[in-house]
Parts: structure tokens; sequence; C-alpha cells
């Protein structure tokens, strides 16, 4: 048997298979760097449910030239502070920290970042196709990043093929959106497709902010059937809102929880909700609930999964 190296190309798709499963992942990553650049408004652009295009705005803090060609190396990340030897590993307050999604993205797609600080006179752009990256070059663009990514999986074309129809991979972007606007509601979020805008929710500000963003999301049906939650124990505070028993559905589709702002689908959490409703619901009807749990992140691991669905609790008896 022969061992030899495999050459980055390789290496990148091999990532990228991992971390970009379809437009929706695409979505997911950038809009959450978008999060952790500091962004107030997020603007997302569909053309064919994302096979042709995916477009990403932001007025987040931007990055500068250097930090522009780094963002392109794979495990290169502003998520961990410098000289950190692995200690923070599992002290993650970002969303994001792998330094694994821009580098996948390009190796995939065509794919063109324009960025700029608020103290850089102009913009700077560079485009990336094939995990080939190409010169950057001054541009016009105001405060923020914007991140345009073509023809989704033409490096790998065999991927195409697992892809399902256009609306259905623009129903999972307004899903992963809708989610990550939910966790986030002092964020304004929209989402256009094909020239139609399907989704767009104002920043929310005060204590009624995020009732009001969750009403826009899953009704206003919801507002008025929900009773606020809150909880505090130990190192892990728990807040929300929980419908009316007798607000109930045919599936557990509206129901969201979020982890130190991440969305996330975590078997323990679900079986404690149906725990939490089983005396008030029969078996085949389902509450509709919005829950958010703060921990130290001493205490939780994001990195359970490349693309951070999942997180792992060190004391799950507790949650």
């Amino acid at each position: 048997m022969t061992i030899r190296r495999l050459d980055e190309n390789t290496i990148n798709r091999i990532a990228a298979g991992e971390v970009v499963e379809r437009p929706a992942s695409v979505v997911k990553e950038l809009v959450e760097n978008a999060i952790d650049a500091g962004a107030t408004r997020i603007h997302v652009t569909l053309e064919n449910g994302g096979k042709s295009l995916i477009r990403v705005e932001d007025d987040g803090c931007g990055m500068s030239p250097v930090d522009l060609a780094l963002s392109l190396e794979r495990h290169a990340t502003s998520k961990l502070p410098d000289g950190d030897a692995g200690d923070n590993l599992f002290r993650i307050t970002s969303l994001g920290f792998r330094g694994e999604a821009l580098p996948s993205i390009g190796a995939v797609s065509k794919m063109t970042i324009t960025t700029r600080t608020a103290d850089a006179s102009e913009a700077s752009t560079l485009t990336v196709a094939g995990g080939v990256a190409g010169d950057m070059a001054p541009a016009a663009g105001t405060r923020g990043t914007r991140i345009e990514v073509r023809d989704l999986f033409y490096a790998i074309p065999a991927r195409l093929k697992f892809l399902k129809s256009e609306r259905a991979e623009m129903m999972a972007v307004s899903d992963t959106l809708k989610r990550l606007a939910m966790a986030h509601a002092h964020i304004g979020f929209s989402l256009t497709s094909d020239g139609r805008q399907s989704f767009s929710v104002p920043a929310e500000t005060g204590d009624a902010g995020q009732l009001n963003r969750l009403s826009a999301i899953m009704g206003p049906a919801f507002g008025e059937n929900a009773v606020p939650v809150h909880a505090l124990r130990d190192t892990l505070r728990l807040n929300g809102f929980a419908g009316l028993p007798t607000f109930n559905h045919a599936t557990a589709q509206k129901q969201y929880l979020v982890v130190n702002g991440r969305p996330v689908r975590d078997k323990l959490l679900n079986g404690a909700v149906r725990g939490a409703y089983q005396d008030f619901l029969a078996g085949n009807r389902h509450p509709a609930l919005a829950l958010f749990i703060d921990i130290d992140p001493t205490e939780l691991d994001v990195n359970v999964h490349p693309a951070k669905t999942e997180v792992r609790f060190s004391d799950s008896a507790l949650v």
C-alpha cells in the first residue's frame, strides 16, 4: 500500500463535501459570518434556487485586503484569538470558527468577494473559481461585505444531481434564514428569489422585539397563543415562548431551538419538549415554540459536526 498526500484542490473539495451540501448550506455559512461581523442588515439574493446565484450582502465590519486574501486559506479564522494553541476551541462565542467555509465554497463554485472596512477609502474584490484565486483589485462598495456565489458545484457536477427542485432549494434557504432571524432579532434580514422578495423582517429592539420577530416568522397566531418562558439554573438560562397546548400542529416543524445564538436540531432538546407537553397533547400532535438556551461556552461543544447544526452538552441531564 502506497500512501500519498492529496493535492490542495482535492482537499478543498473533500472539505466542501462536509460543509457545502446544498445552497442552504452556503447561505448558512455566509450569513453566520455576516452576523459575527456585526452586521445590522443582511440581504440574501437567489437565482434558480441558489444553483445559479447566491448573493449575501451585509453592513458589517468588512475585511482589509490582507484579511480578504487570508479568508480563502483553509483553517484561517478571525474567531480565535491570536496565539491561541487550541485552548479556546471549547470556549466558542461566535457562530463560525473552523475557517473552512469560504475556501470550501470557492472550491466548488465561482465566488466573488467584495469588502470594505469603515476606514478604507475603497473596497477590495477578489474572485476564486474552482479553488483558483485571481488577483485582488480595488472596487466600489460601501462598508461591509458582498459575496456572490455563481454556478454552485460546477467544479464537481456529480453533486448537482443530488440537488432538489429550484423551489425546494429556495424553501430550504428560506427556512435556514428564518431560523437565524429568530435567533438574532436585533438584525434585519431579507430574502429575494428570482427578483421577488419572499421574506423581510426589520431589526427589532426592546423587550417586545423577540416576540415581534417570532410572530413575523411563525405567524401572528403564535404571538396570540404563546406564553413567555424564563428559567435559570446553574450556568444555564432558558427563555423564549411556548405555544399553548390548544395551539398545536400535525408536525414538529414549528419548534425552534437556539443554543448560544446558534439554531440547532437536537434530539435531547426535542425529547425534553415532548416530555413537557406529553400530558397535554395527543401523541400525534406537536406544539409550536421558540426556546433560547444560553450556557457557558465551556459547557458546550459546537465542533461536533462540520455544518455546526449539532451540539454536545457536557451536562445533558442539567439541560
